[in-house]
């Protein structure tokens, strides 16, 4: 049997060939890959430099028909919200025992004032522990109504009441309002000291507006009455609104001179969603768990999950779309 000797050098040599013709292939693939990316945003930006002005009509159609919403619900309630006991005053009762709470609520809705019923679950085992019955009416009389509802004596055992005075809650939510207010306009202070610039700043603070203002509607059509909780929601909205609007402004003004303006808004676009999807997914996660045991932390989260998807949408539409304007306006006048 004749053997057939390879020598050293050529073994190397063939071996040498395959590395460098599998590098020429990861490069190859690489290329493409990268080219189809660049392909890609170059398409996506051609389609935004082209309707970009016509994409800024959906939020304005979204802000006139919140602000003709809540001009109709403020004729019709006097208010801007549906407000709890703890914003308006009255009575809370917690009843411990399973109860079927739509017959409840439409038992008591003839005998007591503005009446809400909700549970309260076991976080483990989903099993409920008792009910909590708010409403308008005095501590006394409510008393009297589920004792006659129910047939047996309420005591410290098997129930406990909290009552709050009109006046003091009004005081409480008047207060709220004004912090609410005074953040808004201190940080729209900050945005105008920052950029020094009138619409990118306007651009900034419409956003952030219109992130309270859609979240407003959206929790009065959900039916969520607010309590001084959710109103503290708001006023965290404020901050959650305003970091993405900033981080966008800022990467495209102040850096004008590196990158395409396509470019520095797709880059602020992969930071700023990072930014809000982990804070969203946060949110929801704990209005899961908190959901069946906490009604203020529900409420809070609630608010805030709606604010950030509405943040989103205010960012990555409406400001954007005004800031390329403005730019696209700016470069004009200047070669002009």
């Amino acid at each position: 049997m004749t053997r057939v000797r390879i020598p050293t050098g050529a073994f190397y040599k063939m071996e040498n060939q395959e590395n460098k013709e599998k590098i020429q292939e990861t490069k190859k693939e690489e290329s493409q890959t990268t080219d189809k990316n660049i392909t890609h945003k170059k398409t996506f930006g051609h389609f935004h430099d082209k309707y970009y002005k016509f994409l800024l009509l959906i939020p304005i159609s979204f802000l006139i028909f919140s602000f003709i919403y809540i001009s109709i619900f403020y004729s019709n309630h006097n208010d801007f919200f549906r407000k709890d006991i703890s914003l308006t005053g009255g009575t809370s009762a917690t009843i411990y025992g399973e109860f079927n709470v739509n017959d409840l609520k439409q038992e008591l809705s003839g005998k007591l004032e503005d009446v809400n019923v909700r549970e309260i679950y076991d976080i483990v085992t989903k099993e409920q522990k008792a009910v909590i019955i708010e409403t308008k009416t005095s501590g006394e009389e409510t008393k009297k109504v589920l004792e006659n509802y129910l047939g047996y004596e309420l005591n410290d055992n098997n129930s406990s009441f909290e009552f709050s005075g009109s006046a003091l809650s009004q005081s409480f939510y008047r207060q709220l309002l004004l912090a609410i207010f005074f953040a808004f306009v201190l940080m729209a202070i900050v945005v105008f000291i920052l950029f020094r610039t009138f619409i990118p700043s306007s651009a900034v603070i419409i956003s952030a507006f219109a992130d309270i203002l859609m979240t407003l509607v959206s929790v009065n059509l959900l039916g969520i009455r607010v309590s001084n909780a959710g109103i503290v929601a708001f006023l965290m909205l404020i901050g959650y609104s305003v970091d993405t609007d900033i981080l966008l402004t800022n990467r495209v003004l102040k850096r004008s001179g590196e990158d395409s303006l396509n470019k520095r808004i797709f880059g602020a676009f992969k930071t700023g969603m990072t930014m809000t999807v982990a804070a969203l997914v946060a949110v929801v996660s704990a209005l899961i768990v908190v959901k069946s045991f906490s009604a203020v932390l529900s409420q809070i989260f609630t608010i805030i999950s709606i604010g950030l998807v509405f943040d989103i949408f205010n960012t990555w539409v409406t400001n954007v779309s005004i800031l390329k304007w403005y730019l696209e306006r700016k470069q004009k006048e200047k070669r002009e």
